[in-house]
């Protein structure tokens, strides 16, 4: 197993940045920048042994700095969307920064996604990790309080690339972190992946409006094109005329969970039948977002000359719900001093003949 750090760029005179490869001992690789906190790589074998790298990207830290795609970083401080960029927290109202339409989207302006963090190398007897801590000052694109934050990314042995996330706060806020990698399991752009096969272990999902903006129900999957209770083909019905596709140009919802216990519960399943490869996403997160990468629609210059088109990826971001804030009847996202926000994400893979049973 090794850990190796390279230098990545500078932002100014004084900030560095740095890019960290993770190795074990079955020769996964995972690259991890302290710009954004993001996921620059993930390499595993597919079935016949030949790696390659599985998550969309940049080879260049100002690709990163310019791009607008939140290629493998973390989102926050509150992922997703929030409606009109404000909430109310005991009593007190907030405006957020409108950057998605007059929505708040994935923390803002700048967000987590563009800020640099500070990284401290781990090692264990079977697994490698990565430390990357953050303070978001009070009033931060908008959020109320000192936010500290540690996500630990974590590579193991068994191929899994764990993620745990950790903040606490001085005053009342909200939180909501995930990490944005998009996926490609016959390798970053190879062409599109319309022909995964995917399991969302979820029989509701939340429906939203026009803005994407959630209304409120926890509708059953049952009889639409967001059923992925059984292995589905992501192309299958991607294009068929139903009222949420045609809002989200495809796949972009959050599906609602089914939990057993408080630890991390299988979530999703993804399976690419030419590679061999499978993707299983473990959380303790009452939810999952898939996006299949509609908004690609003009071409992405990414790695190694790559180009990544239309739904040449997909995202699952585990994470409480969106506009939650402003749901009560979604799960709370709200933290108080005293109290933690902790949750984990496991991202496993392994390579035969078909998916896992």
């Amino acid at each position: 197993m090794d850990i190796k750090k390279h230098p990545f760029g500078q932002i100014d005179d004084t900030t560095l940045v740095d890019l960290y490869k993770l190795t074990n001992l079955n020769g996964m690789a995972v690259g991890i920048t302290n710009y954004g906190a993001t996921l620059v790589a993930v390499t595993v074998a597919d079935r016949r042994g030949n790696p390659a790298d599985v998550i969309l990207g940049y080879d260049s830290l100002a690709d990163y700095i310019n791009g607008s795609n939140y290629f493998g970083c973390i989102a926050g401080r509150y992922a997703n969307r929030i409606a009109g960029g404000r909430f109310e927290l005991n009593q007190i109202p907030y405006l957020l920064a409108q950057n998605d339409g007059g929505n708040h989207l994935h923390g803002g302006i700048r967000g987590f996604g563009k800020a640099v963090w500070q990284a401290r190398e781990m090692e264990n007897h079977d697994s490698l990790g990565l430390a990357l801590t953050y303070l978001s000052q009070d009033g931060e694109e908008g959020y109320p309080g000192n936010l500290s934050i540690t996500v630990i990314y974590t590579l193991t042995n068994k191929n899994e690339l764990r993620i745990d996330y950790n903040a606490t706060t001085d005053k009342p806020t909200v939180v909501n972190l995930t990490n944005h990698a998009y996926f490609n399991l016959a390798g970053a752009g190879s062409g599109d992946i319309l022909d995964h096969e995917l399991m969302i272990n979820a029989d509701r999902f939340t429906p939203v409006d026009a803005s994407l903006i959630p209304t409120g129900e926890l509708r059953s999957v049952k009889d639409t094109p967001l059923d992925f209770t059984r292995p589905m083909i992501i192309g299958a019905r991607i294009d068929q005329d139903h009222e949420q596709l045609l809002i989200a140009k495809g796949y972009d919802h959050n599906w609602v969970l089914k939990k057993d216990t408080d630890g991390p519960c299988l979530a999703a399943r993804a399976f690419e039948r030419k590679s061999g490869r499978t993707l299983e996403v473990y959380t303790t997160q009452p939810g999952i977002q898939f996006y299949s990468g509609n908004f690609m629609e003009n071409g992405i210059a990414g790695k190694t000359g790559q180009v990544y088109h239309h739904r040449g990826g997909f995202c699952l971001e585990t994470q409480h719900f969106p506009n939650s804030p402003n749901q009560p009847n979604f799960p709370s996202t709200i933290l108080d001093p005293g109290a933690i926000y902790e949750h984990t994400t496991i991202y496993r893979f392994s390579a035969a003949g078909g998916p896992p049973v």
